[in-house]
């Protein structure tokens, strides 16, 4: 069976997500990538150019935010610490980002970027000072980043053993206050 360019493109970034988020960036081979997707690596080249093309077509995220200012004012902080638990564990997307971004500078400045041109003016909205955004939105992205590397990359036992609820009334009332105080 012949697949559709568009077929081919999707199975090779379905592979790519997988590898660079067990592998990372540096180890994360064209050669494996090809592989794993069952076609030639020109065939990656062809659709993606290079490495860094193909990385940075599977770390395309949209942190898809929720609209916080349809939330009582008082919930934000746990609302949006719950969103990012679905998040991490539902996108590998942002698996490759957390895992890529500790060790690969391109990664770490996409997310950078995909934080401050998201996140950030979500804050803006929420906060009573405007100067203070980039500031909250920064201290916001400490938490949320730090609970998902500790989490589902280093796998610290007390965190990893931690329910849903329990991260999200940890974590929920320090979000609340750079989000909303």
């Amino acid at each position: 069976m012949r697949r559709t360019s568009e077929e081919t493109k999707a199975v090779i970034l379905t592979a790519a997500r997988e590898r660079f988020a067990a592998d990372g960036y540096e180890r994360a081979t064209i050669r494996a990538i090809a592989s794993d997707a069952g076609i030639d690596p020109s065939m990656v080249m062809r659709y993606y150019g290079n490495k860094d093309g193909l990385f940075a077509a599977a770390a395309d995220v949209d942190l898809g935010l929720p609209d916080l200012t349809a939330i009582p004012r008082e919930e934000v902080g746990r609302t949006l610490v719950a969103h990012f638990l679905d998040r991490w564990e539902g996108d590998e997307g942002m698996m490759i980002l957390l895992r890529t971004g500790v060790t690969n500078e391109s990664a770490a400045e996409r997310m950078r970027g995909i934080f401050a041109a998201q996140l950030g003016p979500l804050v803006a909205r929420l906060g009573s000072d405007p100067a203070q955004a980039a500031l909250r939105a920064g201290l916001t992205a400490t938490q949320i980043l730090g609970m998902a590397l500790c989490r589902y990359v280093l796998c610290l036992p007390p965190v990893v053993a931690m329910s849903r609820k329990e991260i999200v009334d940890w974590l929920g009332p320090t979000v609340q206050r750079y989000l909303a105080e």
